[in-house]
């Protein structure tokens, strides 16, 4: 099959320059790196494939020769080879790049698995991720909690330990990569006989197969099962907050790197509080008199009721703060507010002697607002639209 154009590889133009070229493929290796497409082919060959064109196009030598004559040009030039991707071991790639990947706290899942200068193969396979919600309460999130998760997913073969192999038997060395993980072929091309490496096809680039495989787990080295796990959730957490938990995700096969787990914070509802930040609202509905004569009323919170002082001529929309009354922050620095916002209950139906009592005031001057108070409540009603 014909290879892709290196600069269309790269996505740059023909006449890009050095540092552009290494950032095109800088964001190309990071986006297809094995440690974030764990088991997918497809983003390995987009690794290699960039890697091969990265190896042409960074260097001017191979770069101008590619220019006149293409993929042939370069062939036996110790580059890209004529097996497109699949010309470069995840070795080669690491050894010969490693600048690249340094600065972001990649490493190589693959190391050594296809073996390199005739040593022993040492792939690892890598266990998926897994992401599961945890509900938790207001009260839950004030304190902080633990808990107790029944968590779905792959664990260690019981019967083989994850060795996939049948008990009382072990992996012997691969017949047809002797152990390298990795197969050598040689071809004819225009300027010589040239050598590319690959994953051994029987052993999957291990070095090793697995004669008597586990029943169980058919020589995977594991299977579906369930794990309890213990969380324990900070104080404070939010919603967008996530707890990582490493190596509690999917267990690999062959007693490889376990996935991780990631926890999701989700919050109940109260049906008395509402969460802002750090800060709690609660929306206290008194009568027309209690507005009127004020007293005392009780305050829901996260740890109990408080009392509080209404005092007299209390108007509707006001907000009154109970200082730390409110979540801590999770950093542990503080806590927020509990904001008391007031509203006023307007009675639907009078009987006839509280119509004939709200008549008998309705004249008076203290039941009719006053300039200042218009303007009070016109500024508020404005502010809303600010």
């Amino acid at each position: 099959m014909a290879k892709r154009d290196y600069y269309e590889v790269l996505g740059v133009d023909k006449n890009a320059s050095e540092d552009e070229i290494k950032k095109a493929y800088k964001k190309l290796a990071i986006k297809y790196h094995p440690d974030r497409n764990p088991g997918d082919k497809e983003a390995e060959n987009k690794f290699k494939e960039a890697a091969e064109a990265y190896s042409v196009l960074s260097d001017k030598d191979k770069r101008a020769r590619y220019d006149q004559f293409g993929p042939e040009g370069v062939d036996g030039m110790g580059g890209a080879g004529g097996s497109g991707a699949g010309g470069f071991s995840m070795d080669d790639i690491f050894s010969m790049f490693g600048d690249i990947f340094g600065g972001h706290g990649f490493g190589s899942a693959f190391s050594g698995g296809f073996g390199g200068g005739g040593r022993q193969a040492e792939r690892v396979y890598r266990g998926s991720d897994l992401r599961v919600k945890v509900k938790l309460s207001l009260q839950e999130i004030a304190s902080g909690t633990e808990k107790k998760l029944k968590v779905k997913k792959y664990v260690p073969c019981p019967d083989c330990h994850g060795t996939g192999a049948e008990k009382g038997s072990t992996s012997e060395t691969c017949p047809d990569c002797h152990g390298t993980g990795y197969v050598v072929r040689t071809r004819q091309s225009m300027f010589g006989m040239m050598q590319t490496q690959a994953a051994c096809p029987r052993c999957g680039g291990e070095g090793k197969i697995i004669k008597n495989k586990c029943r169980r787990c058919s020589g995977e080295g594991i299977v579906y099962g369930e794990e309890i796990i213990t969380a324990k959730i900070p104080a404070g957490a939010t919603s967008e907050y996530q707890l990582t938990m490493s190596g509690k995700g999917n267990a690999a096969k062959h007693n490889g790197v376990p996935g991780d787990l990631y926890i999701q914070i989700v919050e109940e509802e109260s049906k008395e509080l509402i969460r802002n930040g750090n800060d709690l609202v609660y929306n206290l509905m008194i009568s027309v008199p209690q507005a009127a004569l004020g007293g005392q009323v009780d305050i829901p919170t996260i740890t109990g009721k408080v009392r509080m002082t209404i005092e007299p001529g209390t108007q509707p929309g006001k907000v009154m703060r109970l200082r730390g009354k409110g979540l801590p922050a999770i950093n542990g620095y503080g806590n927020g507010d509990l904001l008391v916002r007031i509203s006023v209950y307007i009675p639907e139906t009078l009987s006839r002697d509280e119509k004939n009592a709200l008549e008998g005031l309705s004249e008076s001057d203290n039941f009719k607002p006053s300039e200042s108070t218009k303007q009070s409540f016109f500024q508020k009603f404005k502010n809303l639209f600010d």
